[in-house]
């Protein structure tokens, strides 16, 4: 299943010599590393929509050969960050406004279904963790990339119990496709409409909390739904000054 903040957890298999000697060797740890760093980028937007990531220059950055850096793309690919291309080479997923709404209507289904399945499954110290997870992304509304970790961290912390691993890794994907949208979300939002945000997550949080699975879904996929309007009219409006310029 696809942890919360970061990767899909790698399947489970049955272990040989090679794979050993393989971790023993340091080249799964380097390709780790070079993995979290370009999805920290690519989530920061340190590196933007449709950006191309040379191999050579990310395999310098790291100290690390080609091949690390290869199978991190691979990883990338699989949770829908980054796109590669026969001798085009990899870029940064990007997406044009007029699938905004598939990927939040994909989302307004599938999320919903997630958290319903989670709710009961969760334990004390998980719903401890969600209280926290929610403070603190009240306590970074004045930072976008803060906020943006936050708000992803408590979303996904909320189906980690969900036993959907299918379900769980299509949902970590498609949120990552939006991720863009998400950052112009963010900076579209003004002090009332952030507070709004914060009751949506609240009224979520207090639906898990009593277990109500059924309101938590629905108050979630309303949240969804809330944030595809904002960010399509965003999008609009950006889009007409654009053509006006």
């Amino acid at each position: 299943m696809s942890q919360p903040g970061g990767g899909s957890t790698e399947e489970k298999g049955a272990a040989s010599a090679d794979s050993s000697s393989v971790e023993e060797s340091g080249y799964r740890p380097m390709s780790r590393d070079v993995t979290a760093s370009l999805r920290e980028a690519i989530l920061a937007g340190t590196l933007g929509p449709d950006q191309r990531i040379g191999q050579d220059a990310i395999a310098r950055q790291h100290g690390v050969s080609r091949v690390p850096v290869r199978e991190a793309l691979r990883q990338l690919e699989a949770e829908g960050l980054v796109v590669q291309t026969p001798h085009a080479g990899a870029r940064v997923s990007s997406f044009s406004l007029e699938e905004v709404p598939e990927l939040y209507e994909l989302r307004e289904a599938l999320e919903p279904l997630v958290l319903r399945h989670s709710v009961g499954n969760l334990s004390l110290d998980q719903l401890d963790e969600l209280k926290a997870s929610m403070e603190r992304v009240v306590a970074t509304e004045n930072d976008v990339q803060a906020w943006l970790l936050q708000d992803r961290l408590f979303h996904l912390s909320s189906f980690q119990a969900a036993g959907m691993p299918t379900a769980m890794n299509l949902a970590e994907r498609i949120y990552n496709l939006t991720q863009s949208y998400r950052r112009q979300f963010f900076s579209s939002l003004n002090p009332e409409e952030m507070e709004m945000s914060h009751l949506e997550h609240r009224l979520i949080l207090d639906a898990i909390i009593s277990g109500d699975a059924e309101k938590a879904a629905e108050l979630h996929r309303l949240h969804v739904r809330q944030t595809r309007m904002v960010v399509q009219a965003s999008r609009r409006h950006a889009s007409k000054n654009m053509r006006s310029d």
